[in-house]
């Protein structure tokens, strides 16, 4: 494993990946539920994909708030740094029916194992999707206008 890749490495072939597949992004998209997502996607279908980062071993073995993810996402992928032993992620604890596994560097990314389908309800979608897109153009809106008074924040 190259240990100097980092989280924004990772999320760097993400996205270049998921470009590849007509698939948008947003990182570091905070939940209703007081989490964040890594990278949140939508695909051309609207479904909506949450992708949590682990750099390292011990990182991935700490992390119990992720199933805290999928009330929010029609699917669920970890993203690890090529070299990075994902043998855990075969564990049940870790649902290996529902979540994917993506292996990634700075430039590239591999679907390993798809993510599994499990549609959110339409009225969670909806919700979901407005507070993606509020999110998205809130940025935006910051990024043409760096001194709006007050500042906008994330939701």
């Amino acid at each position: 494993m190259d240990s100097r890749l980092t989280a924004a490495d990772v999320a760097r072939g993400v996205g270049r990946l998921f470009a590849l597949h007509d698939m948008v992004i947003l990182p570091e998209v905070p939940l209703p539920n007081g989490r964040r997502s890594d990278i949140t996607a939508l695909d051309s279908k609207g479904q909506i994909i949450i992708v949590e980062i682990k750099v390292s071993r011990a990182d991935l073995h700490s992390d119990k708030k992720w199933p805290e993810y999928l009330d929010y996402c029609d699917k669920f992928y970890w993203a690890l740094p090529a070299g990075l032993n994902a043998d855990i992620l075969d564990s049940e604890a870790y649902l290996p029916s529902r979540s994917g596994l993506i292996v990634a560097n700075t430039y590239e990314a591999a679907i390993v194992r798809p993510a599994t389908l499990h549609p959110l309800p339409a009225a969670r979608r909806k919700a979901e999707w407005l507070r993606l897109a509020r999110t998205a153009m809130r940025r935006h809106m910051q990024v043409i206008n760096p001194t709006l008074v007050p500042p906008l924040s994330d939701i």
